[in-house]
């Protein structure tokens, strides 16, 4: 049987809000939503901002307590709302399934396995999986805990607290064609002050070509969109990832259609071999 998925998407928290007006995006939701079909995935963050948004238009004010107890608590209040929101704009005729998984799904096999075929189940079955990572029940103490002990037997460890990551491991997972990280910028640039320096491709004849030409426009990074992320030199390393198990990666603004940045029909960055880039991999836009 073939594996192989068509595409799988990644949003930014960012992309899914105005941050201006302190409110959701719902623009986005509805275009990304009708470009849902079976035999995607998407991998969605949000939930903590969308949270923390929702509670302060409730209350008039946010939470002051310990800081990661105050993120799971807005992931909690605000999962809910990004799945109904997914919901609304999905077309009604397509069952979409909410994942919620922590880094020890993809550390341990058994639970690894138990994942990947229960997206394998989601594309024969007509149906779409978006994933998120699971934070209201996530304990960052725990967390290191456990990922000290792993790399301290010698195991290589995924974190996945950022989306980037866990899109990165789904893709090898599902063994995708494309996969594509939707942000609040057109891409990768050299100079973010300098919107003519976007960066369209990232491209080799061989693994190492690639590897160079990231490894060289990783030290001209600086900066992320929000607190806590870990912008574009941690986007690169994960594309890179992903470059690696024969996955195209395209990093592009959430305004585009999935379609539009698959076909290279808006600005973006593509990264990727020269010879998986020739093959194609467009997906319908009916």
């Amino acid at each position: 049987m073939d594996q192989r998925f068509e595409l799988v998407a990644k949003i930014g928290s960012m992309a899914l809000i105005r941050k201006e007006d302190k409110d959701i995006d719902y623009n986005i939701f509805a275009r990304l939503g009708r470009d849902l079909k079976p035999g995607m995935i998407l991998i969605t963050s949000g939930a903590t901002e969308i949270g923390r948004l929702d509670y302060l238009r409730r209350t008039g004010r946010e939470l002051t307590g310990d800081s990661e107890q105050d993120k799971a608590d807005y992931a909690a209040q605000g999962q809910a709302i990004v799945m109904e929101l997914y919901r609304r704009f999905v077309s009604p005729e397509y069952g979409i399934r909410q994942v919620l998984v922590e880094h020890t799904h993809f550390n341990d096999s058994v639970k690894r396995d138990h994942i990947h075929r229960l997206l394998l189940r989601a594309a024969s079955q007509g149906t779409i999986p978006i994933i998120n990572y699971n934070d209201p029940v996530s304990d960052e103490e725990n967390r290191k805990l456990e990922l000290y002990h792993r790399r301290l037997s010698g195991e290589s460890v995924y974190e996945c607290v950022d989306n980037d990551e866990t899109a990165s491991v789904i893709a090898g997972l599902v063994r995708t064609k494309t996969l594509v990280l939707m942000t609040s910028t057109e891409g990768i640039y050299r100079d973010t002050s300098d919107p003519a320096t976007l960066v369209r491709d990232l491209t080799g004849d061989t693994i190492e070509e690639v590897e160079r030409a990231i490894r060289a426009l990783q030290d001209k990074c600086i900066g992320a969109s929000r607190a806590g992320a870990n912008g574009a030199r941690a986007k690169l390393e994960y594309a890179l990832r992903s470059v690696k198990n024969g996955t195209t990666v395209i990093i592009g603004h959430a305004r585009h259609h999935l379609y539009d940045l698959v076909e290279g029909n808006a600005p973006c960055t593509r990264i990727g071999l020269k010879a998986s880039m020739a093959e194609g991999g467009n997906i319908p836009c009916g």
